[in-house]
């Protein structure tokens, strides 16, 4: 055991089998109401009687004799000044205390990282990588604007998440999981929960699971992530993946296990260009990085694109460990070509291509890791023509659709540098507000990490606002939604669904299938 030391949603038209549906609404969260004090009432002879010093007071009680001339005055004089006395003694007595006006009881601290006005939630995620800086500076940068926007979205501010600020600590573990696990540590001892979480390359979650609560109680730390590729992580029971994992944790402990991924546009592929043969690149860092695509890859050949070549490579290769891929690309001709690595694999992909004079590749595919303006910089050229496919709504670049959704419009408007991994934190925060308000049912004392993580788990269909593809979060399901963009001219532009402020959605894109991948 470690001890602890809106403005309205925005709805999203959402493409079901050709028949457009409308997302619920999410309320803009609201100020607290202060009803007025009850109205002062005069006390009456026996109250008085009961309150011993009124009978020692000059004036009051029976007469022994009637005052005349000066006498009778100064006794009038201190019969007023007593009155008064006890109508300030009386005010004080019935007026209520500060912060329970209205009957509502003044709020406290009730958990870890809670006090009587401020949440404390932490982000551990990797910043500082080796080859990479800033792998994902954008969870942090998200979860900076979803504060912001909490804390400034209700009257008074600072109320909005059962009535206390929103305050955030940032840790960066680098590649480091002993730095990954002293972050989770302090945050077990100091915040709440932990939100937009990106951590590689560690496969002890146990400070996650062991973090015991105010009263001692091992209740775990709630665990909003974004990056969630390990096993132990995403089925630990206090993990909740705004993009969930394809692995069904029911079934981790069986021979083979049974994954869900989210197949993006294959049948649109397919479809427009026929027959297709693929070359697939995988993360070569950790088995369960390596784990977390072959599910997805593996769904793409069994919906009809035929794996010719496959490659491992690190995360860290430089530009001249795709020379040997380019030439096997070349020379088994293949049409369709996928890394699962971040962005600049694909772009180190594609200048070597463009290099060995690759033409064969109808379809260079990549999913939201891609979604990031980095890849379309000027120097990056060798991109035109990528597509790449996104569970959110577009927001980068001249072919934003903040216009078309509130929710969304904020996120830009209030996170720094937006990428694909900003959004996802931000959602993140969202879910967790959700999740608070479902907790708490009015009583904002009734805030504490086990009623949260029993909240979250009971939320299925989220959409953060409609700027996210609706997905079952509680129950760790992927989406069976997606964008298809496409970069041109240096932009991403939408290719599928034509209309803006839609996104696909239908249980085909989902796939189904058993692998024996943990051993």
């Amino acid at each position: 055991m470690i001890a602890p030391a809106m403005t309205e949603r925005a709805a999203l038209p959402v493409h079901r089998n050709t028949t457009w549906a409308t997302a619920g609404q999410r309320s803009e969260p609201s100020g607290r109401k202060t009803r007025g004090r009850e109205p002062l009432t005069r006390p009456d002879a026996a109250f008085l009687q009961r309150v011993s010093f009124f009978g020692r007071m000059p004036g009051l009680g029976p007469c022994r004799h009637r005052p005349t001339g000066d006498e009778g005055g100064r006794v009038r004089r201190t019969r007023w000044i007593v009155i008064a006395v006890i109508a300030v003694a009386i005010t004080a007595l019935l007026a209520p205390t500060a912060g329970a006006q209205g009957g509502k009881a003044a709020l406290k601290s009730t958990d870890v990282g809670v006090t009587a006005t401020t949440i404390t939630i932490t982000v551990v995620a990797a910043i500082d990588v080796p080859g990479f800086p800033g792998l994902f500076q954008g969870m942090h940068n998200g979860i900076d604007g979803w504060a912001k926007y909490v804390n400034n979205s209700c009257k008074p501010k600072n109320t909005c998440v059962a009535g206390r600020k929103i305050v955030v600590n940032h840790v960066d573990p680098k590649l480091s999981g002993d730095t990954a696990r002293a972050g989770f540590r302090q945050a077990c001892a100091d915040s709440f929960a932990l939100i937009g979480t990106g951590v590689l390359l560690l496969q002890n979650f146990d400070d996650l699971i062991q973090c015991a609560d105010k009263a001692g109680a091992t209740t775990g730390i709630p665990d909003f992530a974004v990056v969630v590729s390990e096993p132990n992580q995403q089925c630990s029971g206090v993990t909740f993946g705004i993009n969930p994992g394809s692995l069904q944790c029911a079934t981790r402990n069986q021979h083979p296990q049974t994954y869900i991924a989210n197949v993006g546009p294959v049948d649109y592929y397919l479809k427009k260009y026929g027959k297709l043969t693929a070359a697939f690149l995988y993360p070569s860092d950790s088995a369960s990085a390596k784990n977390s695509q072959v599910p997805i890859f593996e769904s793409e050949s069994k919906k009809g694109i035929k794996i010719e070549y496959t490659h491992d490579l690190s995360a860290l290769a430089q530009q001249s460990a795709y020379t040997p891929v380019a030439g096997a690309i070349r020379d088994a001709n293949v049409s369709y070509a996928k890394s699962g690595l971040a962005f600049d694999s694909t772009v180190k992909l594609r200048k070597e291509a463009a290099t060995q004079g690759v033409t064969s590749v109808k379809v260079w595919d990549c999913s939201l890791q891609c979604y990031d303006k980095r890849l379309i910089l000027p120097e990056n050229s060798a991109v035109e023509g990528q597509y790449v496919y996104i569970p959110f709504l577009p927001f980068l670049g001249k072919t934003s659709e903040a216009k078309y959704n509130k929710m969304l419009a904020t996120f830009v408007k209030d996170t720094k540098n937006p990428d694909g991994f900003a959004i996802q934190a931000f959602a993140a925060g969202l879910y967790f507000d959700d999740a608070v308000k479902a907790a708490v049912k009015g009583d904002n004392n009734a805030l504490t990490r086990k009623a949260v993580l029993d909240a979250a788990k009971a939320i299925h269909n989220f959409d953060a606002g409609g700027m996210i593809a609706p997905t079952d979060v509680g129950g760790g399901k992927a989406s069976d939604c997606y964008i298809l963009t496409q970069v041109k001219n240096g932009q991403f532009v939408r290719i599928f669904p034509k209309k803006k402020g839609t996104i696909f959605c239908d249980a085909k894109v989902r796939s189904t299938i058993k692998l024996d991948l943990i051993k």
